[in-house]
């Protein structure tokens, strides 16, 4: 009986310590919580934060991930990141610049370890104090945009164009410097503009119709959320006019846009997973670790889209080549398969 007991207790106690090995992670360490909080709805930032998630599943890591979208409402989000306060989170993404920012405002005093995703101007936004070294609890990912690039593809496709719409959303700072680089840009080439904005999809619309009433030959966003969210509802009437949109990311072109350029959305949500992982993981001080940048040199054309304006793809293609890494093509839809 004693050796049954015996035996009973070394299975229990063996049991034991295997269930708490496996708890400690795949890796044999610490178990991570993070806290993932997305802007908005639109199929950029859901790109983003899938190859978030993706990266971190890949890992090798044991990750709990929360994941909260506040729909652009800052009251939700001033919620949701108390939530991964009480949560007790060892690290915050933060998808998109508003984001960024109210986590940055929410763990000055705590310090909890942010990294964002999407933010085009951090330095223009106040988050870190350069790019090389932010200097505070905040790194992460910029989908900075090259904006003279997209006005040369926009003059490459019509070279006598004489008025181009700017098209975006006032409150969004990520918005602000690509603007100013665009009127800059016409101003110097003696190229007339028309400014129309709006701060929801509705205003958008009618922001859009108001450009094709105003006679632009081509329509420039740059990587708006706020136009993004819109562009199903805009493309239509746009392209109906013979206007080409030329936006900042690859997902204007996929909801209708003719044109978006800028970086790789999927990739940047990896490298974001895999910087979050390596700040826990190697127990980085995110004030030391550069933000990460990337190529702008990629052209979508919507070839529906372009077909429907009027324009050769050919002929399009080979005018823009000069002026991009690449061209790639895609058709309308809501999201990326």
């Amino acid at each position: 009986m004693k050796r049954t007991v015996s035996l009973i207790l070394a299975v229990i106690i063996a049991l034991g310590a295997v269930l708490s090995f496996a708890s400690c992670g795949r890796d044999g360490g610490k178990k991570f919580k993070i806290g993932i909080c997305n802007y908005v709805d639109d199929a950029s930032l859901n790109q983003i934060v899938e190859n978030i998630r993706a990266a971190l599943d890949a890992d090798g890591t044991e990750f709990e991930v929360l994941y909260e979208n506040c729909n652009a409402d800052a009251s939700v989000l001033s919620q949701i990141i108390s939530n991964f306060i009480a949560q007790d989170v060892d690290l915050m993404i933060a998808v998109a610049t508003p984001v960024a920012m109210a986590m940055q405002a929410a763990t000055e005093d705590n310090k909890i370890p942010v990294v964002f995703a999407a933010v085009s101007d951090p330095l223009g936004a106040g988050l870190v104090e350069s790019m090389d070294k932010p200097g505070s609890n905040l790194t992460g990912t910029s989908d900075y945009l090259d904006t003279t690039a997209i006005m040369n593809l926009i003059f490459a496709a019509n070279a006598s164009a004489k008025k181009i719409g700017l098209l975006y959303d006032l409150g969004q700072d990520a918005s602000t410097a690509a603007i100013a680089d665009a009127k800059k840009y016409l101003d110097d080439k003696g190229v007339a503009y028309s400014v129309r904005t709006g701060t929801n999809v509705d205003e958008i619309v009618l922001a859009a119709s108001a450009l094709v009433a105003d006679g632009v030959d081509a329509v420039f966003t740059p990587s708006d959320n706020t136009v993004m969210q819109a562009e199903l509802s805009i493309y239509e009437t746009l392209a109906a006019a013979k206007i080409p949109h030329y936006a900042g990311a690859d997902s204007f072109a996929l909801n209708g846009a003719f044109l978006g350029y800028g970086v790789d959305y999927a990739n940047l949500g990896k490298v974001t997973g895999e910087m979050a992982a390596d700040i826990l993981k190697n127990k980085k001080d995110p004030a030391s670790v550069p933000v990460k940048t990337f190529d702008n040199g990629t052209a979508t054309v919507n070839t529906e889209t372009c077909a429907q304006i009027g324009f050769d793809f050919a002929t399009v293609e080979a005018a823009f080549k000069p002026y991009c890494t690449r061209v790639v093509t895609i058709k309308t839809a809501e999201s990326f398969s």
